[in-house]
């Protein structure tokens, strides 16, 4: 897939304080921790991921493994870059089944679920698709944020 951008500033508030306020002594230390938690992140999702790799060098995050589906795929991709302090995520991960990549859009203030679905499929109606293409990411359906990336599926 490649690189994806994100909003570093929203997100998951998953390393506790932000990256400028904390004073890091050992840098290589300070992302080695970071990376742990990201993946025990991935891990507790339940998505299955063979020979997962998360390395974090500062804002950038870059993702190594094998999913079975492009779908699997792209919410780790999301899980991770939807972390505060995290702007970039490298996908190095392979697929066993290809099928259509997603589109991805970054919430802006205003939108709601059925509106993405309205612009993207049409219809308002099929905001459940959206839903369930970015769980366990999302708790619920009303629960986005600005600056968040979600994952649109072609349907």
């Amino acid at each position: 897939m490649g690189l994806f951008s994100f909003l570093k500033s929203a997100g998951a508030k998953l390393f506790g304080k932000k990256v400028e306020e904390a004073p890091v002594v050992d840098v290589a230390a300070e992302n080695a921790k970071q990376s742990e938690l990201l993946a025990s992140v991935v891990r507790s999702s339940g998505i299955e991921v063979e020979g997962l790799s998360i390395d974090v060098d500062g804002e950038k995050v870059t993702v190594y493994g094998q999913t079975e589906s492009v779908s699997d795929k792209e919410k780790i991709v999301l899980m991770v870059g939807n972390v505060e302090g995290i702007a970039t995520v490298d996908d190095r991960m392979s697929v066993v089944v290809p099928e259509p990549e997603s589109d991805f859009y970054e919430v802006k203030s205003g939108d709601s679920l059925s509106k993405i679905a309205k612009a993207y499929y049409g219809d308002p109606m099929k905001y459940p698709t959206i839903f369930e293409a970015n769980q366990p990411m999302l708790t619920s359906p009303d629960l986005i944020y600005p600056g968040q990336m979600l994952r649109i599926p072609k349907i």
